[in-house]
Order: structure tokens, then sequence, then C-alpha cells
């Protein structure tokens, strides 16, 4: 029996709990591993994650070019392959989801452009 379903299950946990996790990306320039903080919503087996700068954002350009990140949520890590979105009432439904858990006023103080969202789905 594999280990993976309990390893997400307590990825899941921890994603319930956070509000802020790591990804980690690969530099489409540099080949090396970047980490950055970012806000998500976990929504079933669903991972939301927005841009800041929309298209503009360095790790999504690097997603661009290697859709595999790893997820840290304080120590429970998965690598997951994303899905990019870039139609538009898709990503608005994404904003939306962000206003739901952080506010729109912090969404709208962080976040510059709405034009893609990024999902990973948690399996």
């Amino acid at each position: 029996m594999s280990n993976k379903p309990a390893r997400n299950d307590a990825l899941k946990g921890r994603l319930s709990r956070s509000r802020e996790i790591k990804i980690s990306v690969t530099g489409r320039k540099s080949g090396r591993t970047i980490s950055i903080p970012v806000w998500f919503v976990l929504e079933d087996d669903k991972l939301y994650l927005l841009p800041v700068q929309g298209s503009d954002t360095q790790w999504y350009k690097n997603v661009l070019n290697n859709p595999m990140i790893r997820i840290d949520a304080r120590g429970a890590e998965a690598e997951v392959k994303v899905v990019l979105v870039a139609d538009a009432t898709q990503v608005s439904s994404v904003v939306e989801k962000f206003r739901a858990k952080y506010g729109t006023n912090d969404v709208k103080k962080y976040y510059s452009k709405f034009d893609v969202a990024v999902l990973a789905q948690m399996r």
C-alpha cells in the first residue's frame, strides 16, 4: 500500500489551516529552483493560485516554461503539475474565491492584474 494518500491528506489538512504557502518553480533562464510565498484557495481537490501581477508575474512566466511546481504548506509538501487558466470567466471566478478568503480590500491592495490564474489538482 502506498503512503501517498496519507501524505496528501496531511498536505490538505495543512492547506486548510494556512493563509499562505510556499511554491517552488524552476527558473526559465537560470534553471534554478525559486521559492516564493503565495496566497491560495483550496476548494475540494483544487488549489487555485493567482499571480500578483497576472501574466507579468515572474513565477508565472517560469510556470509557462515548466508546469511542475512544489507546494510547501508548513512542511507538508507535494510536487504537482499545474494548469494555466487564461479564460476571463474562469479567472474572474478565481479572483472571487480570493476575495472571499482574503477580503476585497487586501486583494485590491496586493493584486494588480487579473488576466491569468493557475490551478493544481491535489489528488
